[in-house]
């Protein structure tokens, strides 16, 4: 096997962990820290904005963002980084990953800065400056998706490659916990120096002028850390898979790798030509393309769709399992300062218990258990513990029972981290030949958000009260949250019944995987 495969790939693929492999999962998982980091405190800042720019004068209850707004303050970001996905993937196969890799961190750090500095005089312009400022920050944080995938995945050795990949995407939970401490931080500084009433007791100065910095700075402050990074990703050399399949340098791909592995590596330039003339140029759209890898990006694109509408939509549930177990009080008990520290303490502590430990139980065990058998595991419980919430609904929301309904909760959450949440992630930078590995990586994760967009918003709708008179202010009547858990079961089995169209990546080389070694013994 190591004979059909240039020299240069073949030391990548038995490369002891090195340093760099650990400098490579800190670069390359900055832009998903910046990612968890901003989506975590979103959900925050809304419950501000909603209090300065939407108050109405009378009301019992402080301002909320109308469906609208808060539809397009959320959603264009995943719109954006659906558009980023697509683009960067393409764009990483064409130009090379390294070219577009400092492009994506520039664009999220200075539109996330930016989204701090939305200017306006009223709600509406400001909404509006925050809103374009959060779709360019989508799309820089799309295509970081595809590019940090495959650089991660090519960078890796074949041993322990599904553990860097699922590394790099489990910076996110260090976003998260990022997002939650500084927010408490800051409010809690805030609190201190700008004291305020409830909201019941004074509306007006329960949001105090100082609170439109407060929005701001928790926005602001999450692209630092990716900041930080940026010259690194500039000096990072471009993968040498990339430089000697598609470039079709072998030189370069020797002088690159021999610098980072502190080994030799022999330039083989003519077997680089032999390779290219033997290997099938098929294009993403040609019947060879479908023929080898048509399912496997089927697999791909329906289990990570499933996947995010699930995931997404558990979101909406937050709000009722933190008021229904006394985490969160009365939005007019508190001022709008306090109500930020309140929400972020007890994501935080979610986080903390059940999205964290899952990421980190992927790394720990994706090359031992395999991406199949985990992505199995996490759909099978994800789907258990859904109908286990929905069928007994009523008895969970009764008070006495309120405990285990956030232990389940927090199980779904836990599933789907140890389990397709990573495993989408890594596995279609594993399958795919490397000219075309970023584009349907770009594909694959593009599929996934706009299971996003429908998990986050569609359900949004579905999960109201069916009484129309129940329903939150501006929604129409829904099916209810029992219905919608049902639902989400049903979509988590399916994502367990498209796993079976994913092949099992461990242990084994990209060429292997991707077909191209086989290409290769066909020539000769």
């Amino acid at each position: 096997m190591a004979d059909e495969n240039l020299k240069v790939l073949s030391a990548l693929d038995v490369a002891k962990t090195q340093w760099y492999h650990f400098t490579a999962i800190v670069i390359a998982g900055m832009g998903f820290f910046t990612d968890a980091y901003d989506l975590f405190c979103i959900s925050l800042v809304t419950k501000m904005l909603g209090r300065i720019y939407y108050h109405v004068e009378g009301s019992s209850k402080p301002g909320s963002l109308p469906p609208n707004v808060s539809a397009a303050v959320n959603g264009v970001a995943l719109c954006g980084t659906l558009a980023g996905q697509l683009f960067f993937g393409w764009l990483g196969d064409k130009l090379g990953r390294k070219k577009v890799y400092g492009v994506t961190l520039m664009l999220m750090c200075i539109c996330s800065i930016a989204s701090g500095l939305s200017f306006g005089r009223d709600a509406k312009s400001v909404m509006a400056t925050l809103c374009f400022f959060r779709f360019w920050l989508g799309f820089g944080i799309g295509g970081d998706y595809p590019l940090s995938a495959t650089i991660m995945s090519e960078y890796a050795n074949k041993k322990t490659r599904g553990a860097f990949i699922a590394a790099v995407f489990a910076m996110q939970g260090f976003g998260i916990l990022a997002g939650g401490i500084f927010a408490m931080i800051a409010s809690a500084a805030f609190q201190a120096r700008f004291k305020a009433p409830a909201y019941e007791i004074d509306p007006i100065a329960s949001t105090v002028p100082e609170a439109d910095y407060l929005w701001r700075i928790i926005l602001m402050v999450g692209a630092l850390p990716a900041l930080l990074t940026f010259c690194w990703r500039l000096k990072m050399p471009e993968t040498a898979r990339y430089t000697a399949l598609v470039a079709k340098n072998a030189k370069q791909a020797a002088a690159d790798m021999s610098k980072i592995l502190q080994v030799d590596i022999e330039a083989e330039q003519q077997k680089v030509e032999q390779i290219a003339q033997k290997q099938k140029g098929y294009g993403l759209f040609s019947r060879e393309f479908l023929g080898r890898h048509g399912l496997h990006l089927l697999g791909t694109t329906s289990t990570w769709f499933l996947l995010d509408i699930a995931y997404y939509s558990q979101n909406l549930f937050q709000k009722d399992i933190f008021s229904a177990i006394g985490w969160i009080p009365a939005a007019k008990t508190m001022n709008a300062i306090q109500e930020v520290f309140t929400i972020a303490r007890a994501q935080t502590l979610i986080a903390l218990c059940s999205t964290v430990p899952g990421y980190w139980f992927t790394v720990a065990l994706i090359d031992v258990l395999g991406r199949f058998a985990i992505q199995l595991i996490g759909f099978f419980f994800m789907t258990v513990f859904m109908f286990a919430l929905a069928i007994p609904y009523n008895h969970w929301t009764k008070p006495d029972n309120r405990i285990g309904f956030v232990v389940m909760y927090s199980l779904t959450f836990f599933f789907a981290n140890f389990g397709p949440n990573a495993t989408t992630f890594v596995v279609p930078a594993e399958i795919f030949p490397a000219r075309l590995r970023s584009t349907c990586h770009g594909i694959s994760a593009a599929a996934g958000k706009l299971g996003a967009i429908i998990g986050a918003f569609g359900f949004l709708y579905l999960a109201q009260n069916q009484d129309p008179k129940k329903a939150d202010a501006g929604y129409p009547a829904g099916i209810g949250v029992k219905n919608s858990l049902i639902v989400l079961g049903v979509i988590s089995l399916l994502g367990l019944l498209f796993t079976f169209l994913v092949p099992e990546a461990k242990g084994k080389s990209l060429e292997d995987l991707s077909g191209e070694n086989e290409d290769n013994r066909e020539g000769d």
